[in-house]
Protein backbone atom coordinates (compact mmCIF):
# COMPACT_ATOMS: atom_id res chain seq x y z
CA UNK A 1 0.00 0.00 0.00
CA UNK A 2 0.99 3.78 -0.60
CA UNK A 3 2.27 5.46 2.32
CA UNK A 4 1.98 9.35 3.00
CA UNK A 5 3.16 11.32 5.93
CA UNK A 6 0.51 13.63 5.55
CA UNK A 7 -2.48 14.14 2.47
CA UNK A 8 -4.64 17.16 1.71
CA UNK A 9 -7.87 17.49 -0.39
CA UNK A 10 -9.15 20.23 -2.02
CA UNK A 11 -13.02 19.84 -2.02
CA UNK A 12 -15.36 20.66 -4.21
CA UNK A 13 -18.62 19.82 -6.02
CA UNK A 14 -17.75 17.46 -8.55
CA UNK A 15 -13.96 16.70 -8.94
CA UNK A 16 -11.39 16.62 -5.46
CA UNK A 17 -7.57 17.55 -5.54
CA UNK A 18 -5.57 15.84 -3.36
CA UNK A 19 -1.81 16.70 -2.13
CA UNK A 20 0.42 13.97 -0.77
CA UNK A 21 3.36 13.91 0.43
CA UNK A 22 5.59 10.87 1.23
CA UNK A 23 8.43 12.45 3.72
CA UNK A 24 9.60 16.06 4.96
CA UNK A 25 10.87 17.66 2.08
CA UNK A 26 10.32 14.19 -0.22
CA UNK A 27 8.47 13.38 -3.33
CA UNK A 28 4.77 15.26 -3.25
CA UNK A 29 1.92 13.94 -5.21
CA UNK A 30 -1.04 15.93 -7.10
CA UNK A 31 -4.17 14.12 -8.30
CA UNK A 32 -7.45 15.35 -9.36
CA UNK A 33 -10.05 12.71 -8.87
CA UNK A 34 -14.05 12.48 -9.09
CA UNK A 35 -16.05 12.55 -5.98
CA UNK A 36 -16.90 9.22 -6.55
CA UNK A 37 -12.82 8.03 -6.51
CA UNK A 38 -11.37 9.45 -3.60
CA UNK A 39 -12.97 6.95 -1.06
CA UNK A 40 -11.30 4.21 -3.34
CA UNK A 41 -7.78 6.47 -3.30
CA UNK A 42 -7.80 6.40 0.21
CA UNK A 43 -8.81 2.40 0.79
CA UNK A 44 -5.89 2.27 -0.92
CA UNK A 45 -3.27 3.49 1.17
CA UNK A 46 -1.75 3.60 4.57
CA UNK A 47 -4.16 5.44 7.28
CA UNK A 48 -2.21 9.01 7.39
CA UNK A 49 -3.27 12.59 8.59
CA UNK A 50 -5.67 14.06 6.33
CA UNK A 51 -6.19 17.72 5.73
CA UNK A 52 -9.03 19.83 4.59
CA UNK A 53 -10.62 23.24 5.01
CA UNK A 54 -13.69 23.67 7.70
CA UNK A 55 -15.87 24.12 4.97
CA UNK A 56 -18.65 22.52 2.36
CA UNK A 57 -18.78 18.92 3.04
CA UNK A 58 -15.55 18.82 5.10
CA UNK A 59 -17.46 17.37 8.17
CA UNK A 60 -18.56 14.54 6.40
CA UNK A 61 -15.78 13.85 4.14
CA UNK A 62 -13.60 14.25 7.87
CA UNK A 63 -15.99 11.06 9.47
CA UNK A 64 -15.42 9.12 6.44
CA UNK A 65 -12.03 9.20 6.27
CA UNK A 66 -12.00 8.55 10.07
CA UNK A 67 -13.97 5.34 9.92
CA UNK A 68 -11.56 4.16 7.78
CA UNK A 69 -8.34 4.66 9.96
CA UNK A 70 -7.20 8.00 9.18
CA UNK A 71 -6.99 10.72 11.23
CA UNK A 72 -8.29 14.11 10.19
CA UNK A 73 -7.91 17.37 10.86
CA UNK A 74 -10.17 20.67 9.51
CA UNK A 75 -8.65 23.88 9.32
CA UNK A 76 -10.60 27.22 8.97
CA UNK A 77 -10.41 28.80 5.51
CA UNK A 78 -8.74 32.21 7.02
CA UNK A 79 -5.93 30.11 8.35
CA UNK A 80 -4.93 28.59 4.68
CA UNK A 81 -4.45 31.43 2.70
CA UNK A 82 -1.40 32.69 4.02
CA UNK A 83 0.43 29.42 2.68
CA UNK A 84 -1.26 30.18 -1.28
CA UNK A 85 2.22 30.61 -2.56
CA UNK A 86 0.89 31.08 -6.04
CA UNK A 87 -1.90 31.52 -8.23
CA UNK A 88 -5.07 30.28 -7.11
CA UNK A 89 -6.18 27.30 -8.62
CA UNK A 90 -7.62 23.33 -6.63
CA UNK A 91 -3.73 22.03 -6.53
CA UNK A 92 -2.32 24.92 -5.41
CA UNK A 93 -5.23 25.13 -2.53
CA UNK A 94 -4.43 21.65 -1.79
CA UNK A 95 -1.04 22.56 -1.29
CA UNK A 96 -1.32 25.10 0.81
CA UNK A 97 -3.46 22.82 3.16
CA UNK A 98 -1.20 20.36 3.22
CA UNK A 99 1.59 22.86 4.38
CA UNK A 100 -1.03 24.74 6.67
CA UNK A 101 -2.01 21.17 8.69
CA UNK A 102 1.96 20.81 9.60
CA UNK A 103 2.96 23.93 11.32
CA UNK A 104 2.62 23.67 14.58
CA UNK A 105 0.69 25.50 16.97
CA UNK A 106 -1.81 25.37 13.56
CA UNK A 107 -5.86 25.87 15.00
CA UNK A 108 -8.25 22.84 14.08
CA UNK A 109 -11.74 22.99 13.71
CA UNK A 110 -13.60 20.06 16.16
CA UNK A 111 -15.65 17.77 13.57
CA UNK A 112 -18.86 17.79 13.82
CA UNK A 113 -20.72 14.43 14.21
CA UNK A 114 -23.76 14.10 12.10
CA UNK A 115 -26.17 14.59 15.17
CA UNK A 116 -25.01 17.84 15.82
CA UNK A 117 -24.93 18.83 12.26
CA UNK A 118 -28.82 17.98 12.14
CA UNK A 119 -29.24 20.20 15.00
CA UNK A 120 -27.99 23.10 13.32
CA UNK A 121 -30.45 22.30 10.88
CA UNK A 122 -33.39 22.81 12.75
CA UNK A 123 -33.80 26.51 12.86
CA UNK A 124 -33.31 26.85 9.15
CA UNK A 125 -36.15 25.41 7.27
CA UNK A 126 -38.29 28.47 8.71
CA UNK A 127 -35.59 31.36 7.49
CA UNK A 128 -35.16 30.15 4.07
CA UNK A 129 -39.49 29.10 3.68
CA UNK A 130 -39.14 33.12 2.73
CA UNK A 131 -35.96 33.06 0.59
CA UNK A 132 -36.76 32.49 -3.11
CA UNK A 133 -37.05 29.22 -4.54
CA UNK A 134 -32.70 29.40 -6.22
CA UNK A 135 -31.52 30.62 -2.49
CA UNK A 136 -33.91 27.89 -0.66
CA UNK A 137 -32.25 25.28 -2.54
CA UNK A 138 -29.07 26.40 -2.42
CA UNK A 139 -29.43 25.87 0.98
CA UNK A 140 -31.10 22.57 1.02
CA UNK A 141 -28.39 21.70 -1.26
CA UNK A 142 -25.62 23.27 1.29
CA UNK A 143 -27.08 20.96 4.54
CA UNK A 144 -27.28 17.73 2.64
CA UNK A 145 -23.93 17.74 1.51
CA UNK A 146 -23.06 17.90 5.10
CA UNK A 147 -24.65 14.35 5.33
CA UNK A 148 -22.66 13.45 1.84
CA UNK A 149 -26.26 13.84 -0.19
CA UNK A 150 -25.74 14.77 -3.81
CA UNK A 151 -27.49 15.90 -7.46
CA UNK A 152 -26.27 17.14 -10.42
CA UNK A 153 -26.62 20.93 -10.54
CA UNK A 154 -29.56 22.45 -12.08
CA UNK A 155 -32.58 24.05 -9.87
CA UNK A 156 -34.88 21.08 -12.08
CA UNK A 157 -32.98 17.94 -9.67
CA UNK A 158 -34.25 19.51 -6.82
CA UNK A 159 -37.00 16.44 -6.56
CA UNK A 160 -33.76 14.06 -6.65
CA UNK A 161 -32.48 15.55 -3.80
CA UNK A 162 -35.58 15.22 -1.60
CA UNK A 163 -35.87 11.78 -2.69
CA UNK A 164 -32.61 11.16 -1.70
CA UNK A 165 -32.71 12.16 1.87
CA UNK A 166 -35.82 11.12 2.75
CA UNK A 167 -34.65 8.08 1.82
CA UNK A 168 -31.21 7.71 3.22
CA UNK A 169 -31.34 5.93 6.20
CA UNK A 170 -28.15 7.02 7.59
CA UNK A 171 -29.47 10.59 8.35
CA UNK A 172 -29.82 11.38 12.15
CA UNK A 173 -33.27 10.18 13.68
CA UNK A 174 -33.58 13.51 14.84
CA UNK A 175 -38.07 14.40 16.08
CA UNK A 176 -39.33 16.11 13.62
CA UNK A 177 -36.72 15.55 11.16
CA UNK A 178 -36.00 18.38 9.24
CA UNK A 179 -35.19 17.41 5.95
CA UNK A 180 -39.06 16.59 6.04
CA UNK A 181 -40.13 20.23 5.70
CA UNK A 182 -38.41 20.90 2.61
CA UNK A 183 -40.77 19.72 0.05
CA UNK A 184 -43.04 21.98 1.24
CA UNK A 185 -40.57 24.82 1.27
CA UNK A 186 -39.31 24.16 -1.89
CA UNK A 187 -43.20 24.54 -3.30
CA UNK A 188 -43.98 28.02 -1.42
CA UNK A 189 -40.82 28.86 -2.23
CA UNK A 190 -41.28 27.94 -6.25
CA UNK A 191 -44.91 29.60 -6.03
CA UNK A 192 -43.68 32.82 -4.59
CA UNK A 193 -41.40 33.15 -7.47
CA UNK A 194 -43.48 32.40 -10.15
CA UNK A 195 -46.47 34.84 -8.68
CA UNK A 196 -43.54 37.58 -8.58
CA UNK A 197 -42.36 36.75 -11.94
CA UNK A 198 -46.06 37.14 -12.98
CA UNK A 199 -46.59 40.42 -11.24
CA UNK A 200 -43.50 41.58 -12.98
CA UNK A 201 -44.76 40.63 -16.39
CA UNK A 202 -48.22 42.20 -15.70
CA UNK A 203 -46.86 46.00 -14.31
Amino acid sequence: MKKFIRTAIDLGKTYFQVHGLESEGGQSISRKMKRSKMREFYEQIEPCRVGMEACGSGHYWARELVAMGHEVVLIPPAYIKPYIKRGKNDAVDAAAICEAMSRPGMCFVPIKSADQQAVLMLHKPGKCSSSSAPMSVNALRGHLAEFGIIVAKGIGRVDELLALAQSDTKLPQLPNRPWLAWPSIWKVSTSRSRRGRRDRQGA
